[in-house]
């Protein structure tokens, strides 16, 4: 019981000694320092991405600069990640600074930089590393199509960290630069569309073919943008025995899917006309 005594009166004593105008006042000034820090760098943040818009969505594009426009947008996009990381990185250290935290020291000290590393930077410099160098390859580029590790779509973002593509569906893919190994661009040179018309064997092979050469020799190649005029490449036999007439065309880059379809369209509605039966 006596004991009990001694350590509520030490407890107490404790308590009265602490000068409790001070502390709140060291808190008050700290949370002060916070919220002021946190305005001036958002304030910061705001001008400075209105600054890097303008420079980059009407400064060099006014220009007669050689610089193409998905690139632009790449290093638009890439410059905007960086300032976001540079301002994250003074926020922080102002923070742990404001705290009282010593972090020059920490950052000094080789102990906390390797413990840094073995709890995941590897990963984060891995991303660093390969991204500056897809940027520097100029491997790919905002608004090209790609495939990466079984993933399809167009490219809305490419960051020092991480690279964005959106799938046809809509899906948006976050996927890290060190996982990006092969890529697949299908922005770069000319793609192709390949039609494959069902037929049947005993079908009158000299009128179809007829009838495509015709349609090809009457389509707008610049509507369509296709830099290939249409040619028959063929026949083969699909997996399960179908026998087809392949007709293929090169066109700008993202145009394969829309000339396949209003070709192949063209094709079956000619032939349909002229009453030769296609298989189903």
């Amino acid at each position: 019981m006596k004991s009990s005594l001694n350590f509520n009166t030490l407890i107490k004593n404790i308590f009265l000694k602490v000068d409790w105008e001070s502390v709140l006042q060291h808190v008050a000034s700290v949370v002060f320092q916070l919220i002021l820090l946190t305005v001036v760098l958002l304030l910061i943040n705001w001008i400075g991405k209105k600054i890097i818009r303008h420079i980059f969505k009407t400064g060099l594009r006014g220009t007669k600069a050689t610089i193409s426009p998905k690139k632009l947008d790449t290093i638009y996009t890439l410059v905007l990640n960086i300032f976001k990381y540079i301002l994250m990185f003074f926020w922080i250290y102002a923070i742990l600074s404001a705290i009282g935290i010593p972090v020059g020291t920490l950052i000094a000290g080789a102990g906390i930089f390797s413990l840094a590393i073995g709890l995941g930077a590897q990963g984060f410099v891995s991303d660093m590393v390969n991204g500056f160098f897809i940027l520097l390859e100029q491997q790919i580029s905002v608004g090209d199509m790609i495939s990466v590790n079984g993933i399809e779509g167009q490219v809305t973002y490419v960051g020092i960290r991480t690279t964005q593509i959106q799938s046809i569906d809509g899906t948006l893919n976050y996927i890290p630069n060190r996982n990006i190994t092969v890529v697949s661009n299908k922005s770069r040179n000319n793609m192709q569309a390949l039609m494959e018309i069902p037929i049947a064997s005993d079908a009158p092979f000299d009128d179809i073919t007829r009838i495509i050469s015709d349609i090809n020799k009457n389509i707008d190649l610049t509507k369509l943008q296709i830099t290939k005029r249409p040619y028959i490449v063929g026949f083969s036999n699909q997996n399960d025995g179908t026998l087809v007439l392949q007709v293929a065309a090169y066109t700008k880059p993202g145009a394969q899917y829309h000339v396949r379809n209003v070709l192949l369209e063209k094709y079956l509605t000619a032939i349909k006309d002229a009453q030769i039966n296609l298989p189903k």
